[in-house]
This record gives C-alpha cells, structure tokens and sequence, in this order.
C-alpha cells in the first residue's frame, strides 16, 4: 500500500490542477481600470466601437486563436456599436508588456472611452462574451 500512497497524492493533485486550470480558461475577468491608460484608436489602429471594442492579442501558431477569432467576429456581425480588433502579440511586444499579455488568445473588452472594463485568457464561451458586452453600459 505505501507503494501507491505517492502515486495517489501526485493523481490527487494533477487532477485539483486541471480542473481549475480547465475553469480559468476562457473564463472573463472584470478589471478595475487602470488610472491614465487608455487604449485609443492611434494605438489599436482602428476606431473603437461606439459602445464596446473587443481586442484580442493572437499569435500566427496559436490554433485556439483561429477559433476566437472566428467567434468573435462572427459575432460583432449584428451588433453596430461593438467592433472586433485582432492584434498580432508578436509584433506588438511593447502593447503586449503594458497590458500584460501573458497567454495567447487574450481578448480585452474595452468600453467606449477605451478603458478595459474585462479581460478573457484563452478562448471565452459565447455566452461569457454576451454576458460582458451586456455589461458595458
């Protein structure tokens, strides 16, 4: 028996790991904004949406970004005042440092003036990201 006491503890705990990291992925965050940091349409490189603007940091290897920005954009399709902006971590290291973009797909939701109100790692379900546009006044 105290031949698989070890084997159990290390079960035990890959299995504790995996259901929360499996429950952090995708799963939106809300943030407090952070004071005098906007991200404009200068920075973006495209005009913001009139009522929220979903950013997401991708990179050209990551498969779960395909299927992001798949949903997303067909997503914004019928909503007029929400835009969706791909942005390429690897060529944006510095915007990247400053959001503290740490996995690739990230998706910032940003309100109006160009403040982020949530922040998604990994790809978010759909009725995640219509439960924080719906909370983007």
């Amino acid at each position: 028996m105290k031949t698989y006491l070890p084997l159990l503890v290390v079960l035990v705990l890959a299995s504790a790991y995996g259901f929360w990291w499996k429950r952090k992925q995708g799963a939106i965050r809300s943030n407090k904004a952070i004071p005098g940091h906007r991200l404009s349409a200068d920075v973006l490189g495209e005009a913001l949406g009139t009522r929220a603007t979903m950013v997401q940091f991708s990179s050209a290897f990551c498969t779960p970004c395909r299927a992001t920005h798949s949903l997303l954009s067909q997503m914004v399709i019928p909503m007029n005042d929400v835009k969706h902006v791909q942005i390429d971590a690897e060529s944006h290291l510095e915007l990247v440092r400053q959001l503290d973009i740490r996995s690739t797909p990230t998706t910032i939701f940003i309100n109006k003036d160009g403040i982020e109100v949530g922040r998604a790692a990994g790809t978010p379900k759909r009725e995640q990201v219509l439960a924080a546009l719906a909370a983007i006044n």
